[in-house]
Formats: structure tokens, C-alpha cells, sequence
């Protein structure tokens, strides 16, 4: 078996590129050694959806579960990494037919929205549609990963897919790195901090594959 680990998260730096109108990254030294101090002590600043996230269904509904309280069973375990070629808009069942879903429970989608640098957030990118959620509910999908930074078009008020998907008990991961991911199988570990009160968590996402 192969033991290689893959790091499928972005860099947390001061240009991360944010959601519009959202907390940028900062770290902020408290303490240096070369000061004089006995350690280095850093502050972070940090929106909770900054970089690689998770959302918590709280994110977009206000009886949700928050950060602290939801299952971490859909962040652990077997994923599949698939490709789609649509640049921006609703994705459907159809753009999905050449996989067999049924190979795992966590999809992980790459998609054009990684030709966009960490620095530039994308005006336009793919995302699930209602109906494609409803379809991967049926499938038993427990996670749905992507390297976009939203479920929904950058200007949606009503999130139909961040609802749809919360409808259908499947767990969110957006802003992920696939880069260094071909398609295939792989074992997920992608679990969010234990925030009370939280609408989502920086993750630190990785995979491991598999032969």
C-alpha cells in the first residue's frame, strides 16, 4: 500500500484571498526570541472560512448545528477526486457520468476555479446545483469537497446548494488544493477544530494514497 501523503491545503498567508468583504489573514508577533524572550509567540487573526474550510451548517441556517457539535465521521475516510471541465455555473449529475460514485463516500471535486491563484479570489466558478445534491444524496455521498470557494454563485442570497446539501446530510469542504491529486482513490483526513459556537474551521486536509 501506498503510504504517500498528500497536503490538499491552501497556504494561510497575509495575501490569501478572502471572500469579499471578509477578515484577511494576519499573524502578529507577541513574542520573538531574538528579542529576548524565552519563546516566539504568534496572534492569529483569521476569518473561519479563511483558505482551506469546512462550513457548519449554522454558516446558512440559523438552527444548524454549529462547529463544535457536528459529526466528524464525513471528514475521515475513503474519497475519490474527480474532475469536471465546467468553468462557472451549476454543475448537474450529468457533468459527473464518466465516475463510478459508488467507489467512495467523500467526493472531492477539481475544477477550473484551481487555475485562479491563492492570492486572486475567482468572480465566477462551478458549483453544485440543487439537483445534483439531491443525486449524490441518493448515492449516499457523506462529503462533498471542492477546490471553489462556494456551494453557491458568489452572488446568491437564498445558498440553494449549501441548503440542498445540508437537506441531504452531506458535509462541506470548499477551497481546496488538488493540484497534486490525480483522480482516483484515496483516504481522507480533514477534520475541522472544535469551535463552539462556530459557522465553520480552517482545516488542515490531507490524503493518502492508495494503490
Amino acid at each position: 500500500m501506498n503510504q504517500r501523503i498528500i497536503d490538499i491545503s491552501l497556504n494561510l498567508a497575509p495575501d490569501t484571498a478572502v471572500w469579499p468583504g471578509d477578515t484577511p489573514f494576519n499573524l502578529r508577533t507577541i513574542m520573538a526570541k531574538q528579542n529576548g524572550d524565552s519563546v516566539n509567540l504568534t496572534t492569529l487573526t483569521i476569518s473561519a472560512h479563511t483558505g482551506t474550510h469546512a462550513d457548519a451548517p449554522y454558516h446558512f441556517a440559523d438552527d444548524g448545528q454549529k462547529m463544535d457539535a457536528v459529526d466528524l465521521r464525513p471528514y475521515w475516510g475513503m474519497a475519490q477526486v474527480v474532475t469536471v471541465s465546467e468553468p462557472s455555473g451549476p454543475l448537474f449529475p450529468t457533468h459527473f457520468s464518466a465516475y463510478d460514485l459508488y467507489r467512495a463516500p467523500r467526493l472531492l471535486v477539481r475544477t477550473p476555479a484551481a487555475s485562479f491563484p491563492v492570492t486572486q479570489f475567482p468572480d465566477a466558478f462551478p458549483y453544485p446545483s440543487a439537483e445534483l445534491a439531491t443525486y449524490f444524496g441518493s448515492l449516499d455521498i457523506l462529503l462533498y469537497g471542492t477546490d471553489a470557494p462556494s456551494m453557491d454563485d458568489l452572488h446568491s442570497k437564498t445558498l440553494p446548494g449549501h441548503n440542498a446539501m445540508l437537506h441531504n446530510g452531506i458535509a462541506i469542504l470548499e477551497s481546496l488544493d488538488l493540484s497534486h491529486a490525480p483522480d482516483g482513490l484515496y483516504e481522507l483526513s480533514a477534520l475541522p477544530l472544535k469551535i463552539v459556537g462556530g459557522d465553520g474551521s480552517p482545516i488542515r486536509a490531507v490524503l493518502r494514497a492508495i494503490d
